[in-house]
């Protein structure tokens, strides 16, 4: 039904223009570890399962993950943020080179943690994860370096994006300053938001909150009625908050199994349902969503194909354990799945 929107022939073409693009992915910078093993007892030690290693992974997290769907899509594709300086750093920054995305430009801080999420796995669930990272804002010098690095990378870009998982990076001068390079150079600027950041997020070209998110920056309280959410009172009106409020020129809430919304001033919402046919691992795919809506816009597309393309892309994606990402080949094998 929703396929007349959006071909497999226009996805193909869109795919092609996106290969000829550019984007820059700026804000907090992750290295997933994932430890798969197997439980076969329980700890006699404590009620807990005891976990027999298999084997480790690692992959780019946070706007790293951003990046890497991009570059998965064929973009070229340039990295901003920050790491330490430590081990985890080179293993991020190897990781980064192997995917194909520039991260010449990205800054080291002595005394701050790389951001590594540990993940441990077993039998394609995740039984607990462990956090290292430092959270503190960043230094002015720090954000000022980001920002010079930023205005050269602009250079010949399509759209940037910022991810901001709350670890310090985005901050207001930060977003302040990358809202001011894009206005000037007339380049798209999606943002995902963390509401505990508190920041000014008024005027950018996309917003891409989920919808627990989309509540809390609209400072209201979701009465979760189970309604559809074309008829969801509550869903709409935080959405028009937020549009009135932020003036985003799109906002794109999503909604887990409920699909996405798209929302734009001047238009009726528009909804798009899920078309993932099982959900094994959602980690990352509000990355990915950000990376291929706003790689379908500097392709070419509209708004609605746009949010099409996103929630094939996310649909592929939650079908894989771990921090994922889509293929060509597998994104236009959904869109001929769900012709």
């Amino acid at each position: 039904m929703l396929q007349k929107h959006l071909t497999t022939a226009r996805v193909r073409a869109l795919l092609d223009q996106a290969a000829r693009s550019r984007v820059v992915v700026l804000g907090d910078l992750m290295l997933d570890q994932f430890i798969w093993g197997a439980v076969r007892r329980i700890s006699p030690e404590a009620p807990v399962p005891v976990v027999e290693w298999e084997r480790d992974s690692f992959v780019p997290g946070g706007a790293a993950n951003v990046a890497r769907n991009l570059a998965e899509l064929n973009v070229t594709t340039e990295l901003l943020g920050v790491v330490g300086k430590d081990e985890m750093a080179g293993k991020l920054e190897k990781l980064l080179q192997a995917a194909r995305i520039e991260c010449a430009r990205l800054v080291s801080i002595k005394g701050r943690l790389t951001s590594r999420k540990v993940r441990i796995i077993a039998h394609q669930q995740q039984v607990v994860r462990v956090d290292r990272e430092s959270r503190s804002p960043l230094p002015q010098s720090a954000t000022q370096q980001l920002l010079k690095s930023l205005a050269a990378s602009l250079s010949g870009a399509s759209g940037l994006i910022l991810g901001d998982y709350a670890k310090g990076v985005v901050t207001q001068p930060l977003l302040d300053g990358a809202r001011k390079l894009c206005r000037e150079r007339g380049i798209w600027l999606s943002v995902d938001p963390k509401p505990s950041n508190r920041l000014d997020l008024r005027h950018v070209s996309l917003l891409t909150p989920n919808r627990k998110e989309a509540f809390e920056l609209a400072n209201m309280i979701d009465a979760h009625t189970g309604d559809p959410p074309l008829k969801d009172r509550g869903l709409r009106a935080a959405a028009d908050k937020l549009l009135s409020q932020l003036s985003p020129a799109l906002l794109l809430i999503t909604l887990g199994d409920q699909g996405l919304l798209l929302c734009q001033h001047g238009h009726e919402p528009f909804h798009i349902p899920t078309v993932a046919r099982e959900v094994f691992d959602v980690s990352g795919a509000g990355d990915t969503m950000i990376a291929s809506f706003t790689l379908a816009i500097v392709a070419g597309a509209s708004p609605v194909e746009a949010a099409i393309f996103s929630n094939h892309a996310a649909g592929v994606v939650v079908g894989k354990v771990g921090t994922a990402t889509v293929k060509p080949e597998e994104l236009l094998e959904s869109f001929r799945r769900n012709h």
